[in-house]
């Protein structure tokens, strides 16, 4: 059989070789705009599916204490939603600085967790059930990553991250929603009973009989001297966050070592 040298190939024989090939980049100006596009696709939709794991994670960690503006006390909420969103914050924190060196590994898995539970609120608790968009709109944890995020890309240390970045990932929480939250911390008389207005939405839609749901939240027994309970439940909060972030920290850094992610994947 006689061979041609050509579109084909040095040496092949036309009936037994492909099509000719074209490349998809002509130049390097094609390849660095196409690198661009895979990065616009991928990032995305990554941080939607981190995003997703986390919602699942608060679900069952935090669960009522971010559900239900009344659950959203002085007490648990600042205490228990920052010790179990460090745990993904800590592992994609690890991940994305060890990897491609980009501090953005909180950012972006917040960013994904408010994408997925507004979608879950909006579509489960106000569409389904009937509750107010209100009563049961989730709280915003953006700046905590951010801060964490900072942190990290300043220091380019995980010890100083998890020191300072952790430690104001927790503090940071109640500040940043009480803009959101105040409104319905606003006392009000209900039979003769002075409640928050969260308290009485909580009476109005009846979520179940259980004694958790009908109960006033915001009635504690710890207080500092100045008999206030935020401060010492924050500071609490983020020396727990900081201890809660090392631990991960090492987690994520055997979680993605390369035996791993070549199973994974």
């Amino acid at each position: 059989m006689n061979t041609v040298t050509g579109a084909y190939g040095k040496g092949e024989a036309p009936d037994t070789a492909g099509p000719p090939t074209k490349s998809a980049v002509r130049n390097v100006q094609e390849q660095m705009a196409a690198w661009k596009n895979i990065d616009y696709t991928l990032i995305p939709i990554f941080s939607i599916l981190i995003g997703g794991v986390t919602v699942f994670l608060i679900a069952l960690t935090v669960g009522d204490w971010d559900y239900w503006q009344d659950w959203r006390d002085r007490r648990w909420w600042p205490l228990v939603t920052p010790f179990s969103l460090i745990i993904p914050a800590a592992i994609f924190n690890y991940f994305f600085w060890k990897r491609f060196r980009l501090p953005i590994g909180a950012t972006a898995m917040i960013l994904g967790y408010m994408f997925g539970v507004w979608v879950s609120r909006y579509m489960n608790f106000h569409i389904f059930a009937n509750f107010p968009m209100n009563f049961v709109s989730p709280s915003t944890f953006i700046g905590m990553g951010l801060v964490l995020d900072c942190t990290l890309a300043l220091s380019r240390s995980f010890f100083i991250t998890g020191f300072i970045g952790a430690f104001l990932f927790a503090i940071v929480l109640y500040p940043l929603n009480w803009i959101t939250m105040a409104p319905f911390h606003v006392p009000v008389e209900y039979n003769g009973y002075l409640v928050t207005v969260a308290d009485l939405m909580g009476y109005q839609y009846i979520r179940t009989a259980i004694p958790e749901y009908v109960r006033i939240i915001e009635e504690s027994t710890l207080r500092t001297f100045g008999e206030a309970v935020t401060p010492l439940t924050a500071f609490f909060a983020g020396f727990v966050t900081l201890l809660n972030y090392y631990l991960w920290v090492w987690i994520g850094s055997i979680l993605t070592q390369n035996r791993w992610l070549t199973r994974l994947i």
